[in-house]
């Protein structure tokens, strides 16, 4: 048989990666038809209904490619954000704008900066093209340690920082006095890159003030707060400089007609949105609620999930499976100190009391009891 065509050195030295596996597969696995999805902070509220009726009124024309531009939905992002146009790109969700960040700003061998276990993706654009990874580890509480990312940045000569804030996996928020800080301490030569996918969540007095800062690319989604995230549709914002970068190597008809329009017409929602924020808000409490009694600490979040402390990895594990053998899918983070965590999106009132109840069961069903 003739041997086929060799993959590149880098890519072929890489193991094989799946930093996310879907809920519909787990299910298969675990002999369900279908799952509670508490794992992949998905909205469990739907996009608003503006969005889904004017996708409705687009279907008749997904025949026609989307505006490669994405001119109108551009145009209203800037107008939100006070900037220009050209200060906006839109991409197939926060995943496709780090690989333009990777790309544009990252060459093969230099160091790119971010927390042990932070959201997965950054890392596999990271190593896929060819960066070095240096990470630094949370801290016990969850939080990042802002003043070790920019010391570690100095030390091994970062491109970009990476940084999810609001973060994932852990829940922790750094307000606007300790971002501006912490951008202050950062090389002058290193971009930051801000992963807001869970900015809609906290108040936007305590984000980065509206100017667009040079040396900083603020990642957005409508993933989240929006509902949208099975279309797979965000955007950047950024000095042009580093639009027109992401310009040389974006994908032209990445983001679909579909996307585009349901965006735009969410954005036309802000009452929809600000009513999926105080749900999530009221239940977050009733996350924390459940954890005091069952005797398990929860970490403070300003996302849409709470983390739950097991005590141990080996529980945390036990507990996410056990919950899975109860038709109940969540996550938890991978890397230590975090990994004794089990991370939990929040659902609708329906949703959280029938993962309450499962919680409790599946807590007996492995022995995890209250960290000591």
């Amino acid at each position: 048989m003739t041997e086929g065509p060799s993959a590149t050195a880098l890519i072929g030295s890489l193991p094989v990666s799946r930093p996310f596996i879907a809920p519909e597969e787990l299910a298969v696995r675990a002999g369900h038809s279908a799952l509670l999805r508490l794992g992949a902070n998905e909205s469990a509220f739907g996009p608003a209904p503006a969005a889904v009726a004017a996708m409705r009124d687009d279907l008749a024309r997904v025949a026609w490619y989307g505006d490669p531009e994405s001119m109108k939905l551009r145009e209203e992002v800037a107008a939100r954000h006070d900037c220009a146009v050209e200060n906006i790109v839109v991409g197939a969700g926060i995943d496709d704008l780090l690989g333009l960040a990777v790309r544009g700003y990252l060459s093969p061998g230099e160091a790119s900066v971010c927390a042990l276990g932070t959201y997965p993706t950054y890392a596999y654009h990271v190593t896929g093209y060819g960066g070095r990874l240096e990470t630094v580890p949370y801290d016990d509480d969850g939080k990042v340690p802002l003043e070790k990312l920019a010391r570690t940045a100095h030390q091994r000569g970062a491109r970009i920082v990476y940084l999810a804030n609001p973060d994932n996996p852990s829940g922790s928020f750094a307000a606007r006095p300790a971002l501006e800080a912490f951008l202050e301490e950062l090389p002058a030569h290193t971009l930051l890159v801000l992963d807001e996918a869970y900015a809609d969540f906290v108040d936007p007095r305590e984000l980065l003030p509206a100017p667009i800062n040079p040396r900083v690319v603020r990642m957005r989604t409508f993933s989240k707060a929006y509902g949208l995230a099975g279309l797979r549709v965000a955007y950047a914002l950024a000095a042009p400089e580093t639009i027109a970068t992401f310009g040389k190597i974006r994908l032209q008809y990445g983001v679909s007609r579909i996307a585009q329009t349901a965006a735009l017409a969410s954005l036309a929602e802000p009452g929809f949105v600000a009513g999926v924020v105080r749900e999530v808000a009221r239940g977050r409490e009733e996350y924390h609620a459940f954890g005091r009694e069952l005797g398990l600490a929860t970490l403070p979040s300003s996302a849409n999930f709470v983390n739950f402390d097991i005590g141990t990895r080996e529980r945390a594990e036990g507990l996410v499976a056990a919950l899975l053998a109860r038709a109940v899918f969540v996550r938890k983070p991978g890397a230590a100190p975090l990994d004794r965590f089990v991370r939990v999106t929040v659902g609708t009132a329906e949703e959280r009391a029938q993962f309450g109840v499962a919680l409790a069961a599946a807590l007996e069903d492995v022995g995890a009891k209250a960290p000591a």
